[in-house]
Order: C-alpha cells, then structure tokens, then sequence
C-alpha cells in the first residue's frame, strides 16, 4: 500500500487507523476476541467462500492485526503486511511458501542461528537445499545460481558481523533469473533501510526488536506484494498457525509510534561508543557500518545511519571474552536487540551456538566476538562499564 503520508515520522504514528472508524478512540482498541459473530448464517457462508469482507477468527484476520499490518507495509512501501507470533515464525512462513522439495535456496554468508537451524532442518526434511555467498559482486552472485534456485535470502547487516550486501545489486540479479530475494531486515528497522526500495520482493522483521523497542513482545513481520502475501496468509500462515496476538500486535503499534525518535538515539549511542572502543587497547577490531572501507559506499547508498548494534573482537581467549562479560557492572547480559537497555552476549555460545564451529568460523564468528546492541542509556555510562570490564581482561 502507499503511504497516505509524505514523512516517515507521521506515518509510524497515524498509518492505517482513523479514529473515526473506531468511536473516537484516539489510542488504537484492542480487539482482544478469538472469533466474531455473524449477523446470518448466510453471512457466515458468504465470508468463508470470500465473497463479504469481514472477519471470521482471529487466526484469520483481527482489526488490531490489520491496524499493524497496514503501518508496516506503508512504512516498508510495500502492498502488504502480514503479521505473525515471531520472528523465525515469520522467516519459516515466507521459506515454506518460496520453496519446494528439490529446490535451493541461496544466503548471505551470515545468518541468525535459528535461521541457520530452520534451514539445517528444511534440508535434512524435505531435500530443499541451501547455500552461502558473500554477494561481493553480480559475477560472483552469478557462479552461485542454480538452475532449482528458488529465493536468495539477504541479512544486511549480518547478524552478528555487521558485514553489509549491496542490495540493489543482488536484486538486479536476481531479476536476470527471476528470483525473488527476501531480506531480513531486522537490524535497521524500516526508519534505517527499507529494501524493497531497492528491487527486493520481501521484507522479514523479528518485530521483537526495534519495531517493539521495549523487550516485552515476540513477533515477527512480514511485507511484500499484495499477490504473495495473500498466498502466505491462506496457506503458510493459516494452516501452520504462527499469527500474532491481538495484545501483541497493540504492543507493537505502540512501540512504532517513538520508532524514529529511539532509532536515532541508538545511532548516536552506537557512533561514540564505535569511536572509543576503536582506541582501547584490548580490543582488535570494530564491526559497523560506518567503519572504513569498501563497504561504507553501500551503507550511504542504501541506510539513512549505521544502526544500534556494533560487534567487536577482544584481544583474547574465549575466556577472557567470558571474563570481559562477567565483569559488566549495569549492562546487561542477554540475547536480543534493540531495547531501551543496552545489551551484551557472546554470539559463538549463544545466539550462534547452533552453527557448527566450522561455519561459523567462515561466518566470521570467532570465539572472541561480542555483540553489542546499544541502548538509550547516557552513552558515556555505558562506555564507563565497557571500559572498566574490558581494563580487567
């Protein structure tokens, strides 16, 4: 759907609700049901063969649902959004409707460890293979085509190495093959990226991060076109179940509406402390989109900024990285991003631990790596525990 609005900032707050419709409401409702009646039986027949508008059973459709899906797919300036119980729900729903036994699906060369997973499963289950490409450029994306390639599948910025793909590139070759290329594009959120401006067919978000922004929601987002995403939504998201609830998908319209305002703050959080860990001496290296080299021209080419997450390398074993977190004073130890606080892990035994050590050692995800997604906090605070944790190495 188009945006009724011109900027990006209006849009998170009014896309897709008018008050009016809802008595006055000025917050969206929660339509907190499980099914709706029907005014006949007739009616009843007339919505289940698609021939009424109107909702049916929340697995189905919800008008809270709807609010939300419509936001998303005006954010992402797609046709439609679909909306579903989390992230991977969201991944395994759009791989399931692209692929058949026999077919291959190639990936950035990183991935999230549960995609890694459900990729592992859908090759040992139903003989749909995959492959890693480090889309460095349109002859190398090229040698890695299959004649049964049915999708390519793009983490920019990859999870957790921050290494950017340039994707109007990918999705000018995937065009030559007619391949639809599907983006997570969970890092940078809608406010940073939006990759279906640049020729890619679907967007996926785990809207458990920065859509929410609040770690209290699990949820995953989906946009595309309008002929996709009805197939999704009758097939792969109907039969298998993985919709979101109504509270959940209010949860998340909530958290859009500060979106722009916390994304930049998260960008300027994650550019001084970029700036501070590149001189400490216990660190190796910095991974950020900002960063010098080649990959800088792609970041200006298609994000607005950087982003909220940084990895580094410490100079160390995998137990000193493990000191290092221990001896964190009010940051906090947990797996996922994009909330209010900062948060820390070790993506080798944790978000990542599924990746067997040989991959994930091609991925770039050394024993010595940490991941760092930068929260709302005062930045020099969260640089003081930093540097502390990282003198005691």
């Amino acid at each position: 759907m188009s945006r009724k609005y011109n900027q990006f900032e209006t849009s998170v707050i009014h896309e897709g609700y008018d008050a009016k419709d809802m008595l006055g409401s000025l917050a969206t409702p929660l339509f907190q049901t499980s099914t709706y009646t029907f005014t006949s039986a007739e009616q009843g027949e007339r919505r289940f063969a698609g021939e009424e508008e109107g909702y049916i059973y929340s697995r189905l459709g919800n008008p809270t649902v709807t609010v939300l899906e419509e936001r998303i797919a005006a954010l992402e300036n797609g046709e439609r959004g679909l909306a579903f119980g989390s992230g991977m729900a969201a991944v395994s729903a759009v791989l399931i409707a692209l692929t058949k036994a026999g077919d291959h699906i190639l990936c950035s060369s990183g991935l999230y460890g549960c995609t890694f997973g459900l990729l592992t499963m859908m090759k040992e289950k139903y003989n749909i293979a995959h492959d890693f490409s480090a889309m460095e450029s349109k002859d190398a994306l090229r040698s890695r085509i299959k004649p049964e390639t049915a999708c390519i599948y793009v983490e920019t910025p990859i999870n957790p190495t921050i290494k950017l793909i340039d994707l109007k590139m990918v999705a000018e070759v995937a065009k030559e093959y007619n391949i639809p290329v599907v983006v997570d594009n969970t890092f940078s959120s809608p406010y940073l990226q939006r990759p279906l401006e640049l020729g890619c067919d679907v967007v996926i978000h785990s809207a458990t991060k920065y859509i929410g922004g609040h770690g209290d929601v699990i949820a995953g987002l989906v946009v595309g076109t309008k002929e996709f995403l009805d197939s999704v939504a009758m097939t792969t998201q109907k039969d298998i179940g993985g919709v979101i609830s109504p509270f959940d998908a209010w949860l998340l319209l909530r958290g859009l509406k500060t979106l722009p305002i916390r994304m930049d703050r998260h960008c300027d959080n994650a550019e001084k402390i970029v700036s501070e860990l590149k001189h400490h001496s216990k660190v190796t290296a910095v991974y950020y989109p900002l960063e010098e080299g080649a990959e800088i021209s792609i970041q200006e080419q298609q994000m607005k900024r950087g982003g909220g997450v940084i990895s580094f390398e410490i100079d160390g074993t995998k137990a000193d990285a493990q000191q290092f977190l221990n001896k964190l004073s009010f940051l906090k130890i947990a797996v996922s991003l994009g909330d209010a606080e900062t948060l820390i892990e070790h993506p080798a035994t944790m978000t990542h631990a599924v990746v067997p050590e040989e991959s994930r050692l091609e991925m770039g995800i050394t024993d010595q790596l940490i991941r760092l997604s930068v929260g709302l906090e005062a930045w020099n605070d969260i640089w003081a525990d930093l540097k502390q944790a990282l003198d005691q190495i």
